[in-house]
């Protein structure tokens, strides 16, 4: 029970801060510097990234896993059409997929879950204390459930749309109409 609670303050504190967001044009504001900050994972080809990795373009962050039936593929495939749809713009984004699923989620499964989506799409993952501090930093939600081999996990399905500076901007909700989703990276690109 007290699990529930302290997810349903966390989704209250969430919502408060992009309403702020909202409300401020999409300029980050004192509340969305509670979401983001360094990390420290491996990449699909095997390679440390932290958050120093992306800076200087804005990131569109998004966490999941390759076992995940749909929200997963779902969105990286309108990440795809979105970096397609911005044209050059599109070259002047980094997109993030985080594994919350480090124990299956190898850098070599990443990167061959990786082929079916553009290129310029980055995966990453780590140890579980690694995965579970960049988890804590973005206030995601990620939750196993089930046991054995065909567990599965709740998880939050936002983008996080980070500047170039690593502050938050907005977030493009999951299934988000195109254009509205265009506009929020687009406001990345001026935050």
């Amino acid at each position: 029970m007290q699990l529930v609670v302290l997810v349903a303050l966390l989704a209250v504190l969430a919502a408060a801060g992009v309403l702020a967001l909202q409300s401020m044009g999409g300029k980050p504001t004192a509340q969305s510097s509670f979401i983001g900050g360094d990390f420290s994972l491996t990449n699909q080809d095997g390679k440390p990234v932290t958050q120093a990795t992306f800076l200087g373009k804005p990131t569109a962050y998004f966490f999941g896993y390759t076992n995940c039936p749909d929200a997963c593929p779902t969105t990286l495939t309108d990440m795809t059409d979105r970096l397609k749809a911005l044209g050059p713009d599109g070259d002047k984004f980094n997109v993030v997929f985080v594994s919350v699923d480090p124990a299956r989620d190898t850098p070599q499964l990443l990167k061959t879950y990786l082929e079916s989506f553009d290129p310029r799409i980055t995966a990453a993952t780590g140890t579980p204390e690694q995965v579970a501090d960049i988890i804590k930093k973005f206030r995601v939600y990620a939750k196993k459930v089930g046991e054995g081999d065909g567990y599965t996990f709740d998880h939050s399905t936002a983008v996080y749309m980070m500047n170039a500076k690593g502050e938050l901007v907005t977030l493009i909700d999951y299934q988000a109409p195109r254009e509205e989703a265009l506009e929020k990276m687009r406001r990345a690109l001026t935050s």
